[in-house]
């Protein structure tokens, strides 16, 4: 499978599941129901995850450095022109937002976990967007 393909993939995967989100999630259920819940938190989980993947995949074909942590990929695709520079601060806040769901997830808030349902899956879909413009590139 070429780097193009993978990153296609990955893509379309955090397109599902933003997808998912919008159709299936009960927001209203997120802090009383765990089935809910595990729910919404795993399909963020694995649509963030595919964010990283993508922008791993990106820096690595194009050789743009090695970033000192995940959420630094965006400063690298930032830096190449294969996303707005004030789009990777979003980019960064996201994937800590994913550390906490993957790392502390016995302490994570049901509140932000709704919060970021309501008003960030367009962020996601922002990233999505911003990429597939430059994939001829890879």
């Amino acid at each position: 499978m070429s780097d193009r393909d993978l990153v296609e993939k990955r893509l379309a995967h955090v397109v599902d599941a933003v997808e998912l989100l919008r159709r299936h999630a009960d927001l209203g259920a997120v802090e009383h129901d765990p089935v809910q819940r595990g729910f919404v938190q795993h399909t963020l989980q694995t649509a963030i995850q595919g964010m990283l993947d993508a922008a791993a995949t990106i820096v690595s074909a194009k050789r743009l450095g090695e970033p000192a942590s995940n959420a630094g990929l965006f400063d690298h695709l930032a830096s190449a022109g294969w996303i707005a520079v004030g789009r990777a601060a979003t980019y960064r806040k996201i994937v800590a937002f994913r550390n906490i769901l993957v790392h502390q997830y016995l302490v994570v808030d049901p509140r932000v976990v709704r919060a970021v349902v309501e008003h960030h899956l367009d962020d996601l879909l922002g990233f999505v967007r911003e990429v597939r413009s430059k994939l001829p590139e890879l």
